[in-house]
């Protein structure tokens, strides 16, 4: 079985106000072991990033200026993802917003749901862990999935990341690395990686008291911008 975890960063937290993709990130397994193949990509969304997003993903809107549009590289992301199942953590936000990129289109590409089937691991984490606190960071921390290289919300660190805390959360398998911090990902890409590389349970790093007001601050601008109480929020 042919699986890819993705994840998504967006201008903003609402598909309906026009907001759109800066990054698509994958990466894939198959018969639940991770191969080493990925696909990452920033977008120029063709739009300003709403301070929140900023401060969450640290990208600017400089950056994005001389990337791809989601147009240019929708066939190569297509190609990667038919008829996998894709696992995505709080599902409905990230095929929204895909979705609406596809319509965009205007050349028959139809919807997500049209060649993948979707596995949402929020909706797997509620089921299992009622009544907690089931964030990826919180997942990776109830899992001992070592998170201390996510300072910011980036895909491909979150993909991974997220692939670890499934095939912990599925079977209790380790988490697997494959070393994707030495990839800078500026343009689209499908690449091989080196070879997997099983690790050991990770030591668990505590946040500082000034880490914990950094990020307060960060979900106040996401509060400000989504006029109340943000998803980030919401979902944790």
């Amino acid at each position: 079985m042919r699986q890819i975890v993705l994840d998504t960063e967006t201008t903003g937290l609402e598909v309906r106000q026009g907001h759109r993709l800066v990054e698509i990130a994958c990466v894939e397994m198959v018969e639940r072991r991770l191969t080493g193949r990925h696909y990452q990509t920033y977008l120029n969304p063709d739009r300003a990033i709403d301070e929140g997003a900023r401060l969450v993903t640290g990208i600017e809107d400089e950056f994005l200026l001389d990337k791809p549009r989601f147009a240019e590289v929708a066939e190569e992301f297509l190609a990667f993802i038919d008829g996998a199942e894709l696992i995505i953590h709080n599902a409905s936000f990230d095929i929204g917003f895909l979705d609406a990129e596809l319509a965009r289109l205007d050349n028959g590409a139809g919807r997500i749901g049209d060649r993948c089937s979707v596995l949402d691991t929020l909706a797997m984490a509620r089921e299992r862990y009622p009544g907690q606190r089931n964030s990826l960071d919180a997942l990776c921390k109830r899992l001992g999935v070592d998170n201390s290289r996510r300072d910011l919300h980036g895909g491909l660190i979150d993909a991974q990341l997220l692939a670890d805390v499934y095939l912990a959360m599925t079977s209790g398998q380790v988490a697997f690395d494959l070393g994707f911090e030495g990839i800078t990902g500026q343009v689209s890409a499908v690449a091989m990686i080196a070879p997997v590389v099983l690790h050991a349970r990770p030591f668990v790093l505590h946040a500082s008291p000034g880490e914990l007001q950094q990020h307060e601050r960060c979900l106040d601008a996401l509060d400000k911008n989504a006029d109340g109480r943000s998803v980030w929020r919401r979902l944790g």
